[in-house]
């Protein structure tokens, strides 16, 4: 078993994790066992809580963890299933040792950051090890080295690799060259500090990886190694690049994965085998169509917010060599006076997940035009919601319906808290959460597009679809074609006679990848395919 840490320093939102996942993939290529874990320095236990204008988007495990969203790029680079052991944070660390201390498994003993902090933090390193027989994990730390909530976990990994020797341990780090447009130079400065910096916490890193717009003369390369103590051949550069599926390719090209195994004394096997990643970066940069897609939401300022959403928009688009432009369009711009003009010539309209009251009339207004216009629809949790509000309004005559969540004394709860939430009172991972079980109505458009009777799809949610309404809206069009079979709760609704209009209560977008996207976001892309030649 062999440990990469890789620790990011000058600045952050370098692409920590779109690195990891590229090397991890470069790795997986050539044949080791791989995985990647994520160490982030905050105070929460996860980011379940957190604004998605803080941290992004929040990605779930298929065993219910409410995760970093690098999770999800592990997850679409490396076709792996990530689990709530693969994301560890500060808050989750001090509450297992704040926990035991109150056990009294201390034995009396001051609990301290060293030694009882950072051996909680190792624990943690090495336990997907102790779970699965992989050959190489990679740990991505959070935050940017210097932070002081940092400090804990450098000085974990320091012990681990003194304890494990360097031939188990290696050390990259991601760090930022900086081109001054005003005197037209590259300056390594800052990536010098950065490294001192690491450095006077008591880690040498064997491998320097340089984020830069603009090539790295040789001479610079030389100047960069000299200063950091990096072997000059572990000097990366890393280039800004038009889509991060190229990162991969860039990374071979720079012979990192030659230069880690052999630091690792591993054998270089065969040459990795990107061929069918390939295929994809050459459909996804030819494109032979382009649709637009409008995707409505709350969060739109900020795309994260929707990663694995886009992704999985670009992944069936990619497949089938068509550009898909998104239209970000924030749901509380839209009104019934302008939600035409807004929407008119979208190929596809898609309703986002979401909490809260902020820009629902606006994501009601998305679903009736769709509904109205026959233009193909797809519905992702509060964006299914929305649709069984806008049909029992304006088909059922329900005027007032509504979801108790943002109208709790409505007179027709259409959307209503599950029985066992109702008691509920923390909010941190407490919701349905994790992979459940879909029975799908055979001849139904989910049928067509899954082609199976029993899926399992994730979920984070808390509200559901009223059974009580389900009758009516079944004879009036709205069709239950998914159902989660133990609590006989809506899972899939279709609207009977629309080119293409589904919603989903589950997430799909968590389980697409680069080289096998979601199924049900490829129908979508075909149905808006074909509603721009009609």
């Amino acid at each position: 078993m062999r440990y990469i840490f890789i620790t990011g320093g000058v600045v952050s939102s370098l692409g920590k994790g779109i690195f990891a996942a590229s090397l991890g993939k470069l790795l997986q290529a050539r044949g080791y066992r791989v995985t990647l874990q994520k160490f982030d320095p905050y105070l929460n236990v996860d980011p379940g809580t957190l604004n998605p204008y803080e941290h992004g988007e929040v990605f779930v495990t298929s065993d219910g963890a409410e995760t970093d969203m690098d999770l999800g790029h592990y997850e679409r680079f490396l076709s792996i299933q990530t689990t709530r052991d693969h994301n560890v944070t500060t808050g989750k660390i001090y509450q297992t040792i704040i926990e035991r201390e109150r056990r009294g498994e201390y034995l009396g003993k001051t609990v301290q950051v060293i030694p009882h902090v950072t051996d909680e933090i190792k624990r943690r390193f090495t336990l997907l090890a102790q779970k699965e027989p992989y050959d190489i994990i990679l740990t991505e730390l959070g935050g940017t080295v210097g932070d002081i909530e940092s400090l804990p976990y450098i000085e974990a990994a320091r012990q681990l690799h003194y304890e494990l020797g360097p031939l188990r341990v290696l050390f990259v780090h991601l760090t930022l060259v900086v081109y001054l447009d005003a005197t037209q130079e590259l300056k390594t400065k800052p990536t010098q500090h950065s490294v001192k910096e690491l450095q006077q916490a008591g880690v040498q890193p064997d491998v320097l990886v340089c984020r830069t717009a603009r090539s790295l003369p040789k001479e610079m390369r030389a100047k960069i190694a000299l200063h950091t103590n990096v072997p000059r051949n572990a000097v990366i550069q890393a280039l800004d690049v038009p889509t991060i599926y190229q990162v991969p390719f860039q990374l071979r090209k720079e012979k990192i994965d030659e230069v880690i195994l052999r630091r690792l004394r591993l054998p270089l096997r065969s040459e990795p085998d990107l061929s069918q990643w390939q295929t994809f970066v050459d459909r996804l940069q030819n494109p032979q169509q382009t649709v637009r897609i409008g995707l409505i939401g709350k969060y739109v300022e900020l795309h994260d917010a929707y990663k694995s959403i886009h992704e999985a928009l670009i992944h069936a688009g990619g497949w089938r060599s068509t550009q898909v432009d998104i239209e970000w369009i924030y749901s509380g711009d839209l009104t019934s006076e302008n939600v035409e003009r807004r929407l008119k010539g979208l190929q596809g309209i898609l309703v986002a997940p979401g909490f809260g009251e902020r820009g629902i009339a606006g994501k009601i207004l998305a679903v009736h035009y769709a509904r109205t216009q026959n233009v193909p629809f797809l519905g992702i949790c509060l964006g299914m919601q929305m649709a069984v509000i806008e049909f029992a309004r304006h088909v059922l005559g329900l005027r007032e319906a509504h979801s108790t969540e943002i109208e709790p004394h409505t007179p027709h709860p259409v959307i209503d808290l599950m029985p066992e939430q109702k008691e509920i009172v923390e909010k941190g991972g407490t919701m349905r959460l994790g992979a459940y079980p879909c029975e799908i109505r055979r001849g139904s458009l989910a049928w067509r597009i899954y082609q199976k009777p029993l899926i399992y799809e994730r979920h984070r949610h808390r509200y559901e679809l009223n059974n009580q309404y389900r009758t009516a809206l079944e004879e009036a069009g709205l069709l239950i074609t998914g159902r989660y079979p133990e609590k006989d709760l809506a899972e899939i609704i279709e609207i009977r006679g629309h080119p293409f209009f589904i919603g989903v209560q589950f997430h799909p977008e968590f389980q697409s990848r680069v080289e096998s996207p979601h199924p049900l976001f490829g129908a979508f892309i075909e149905a808006a395919t074909r509603h721009q030649s009609d």
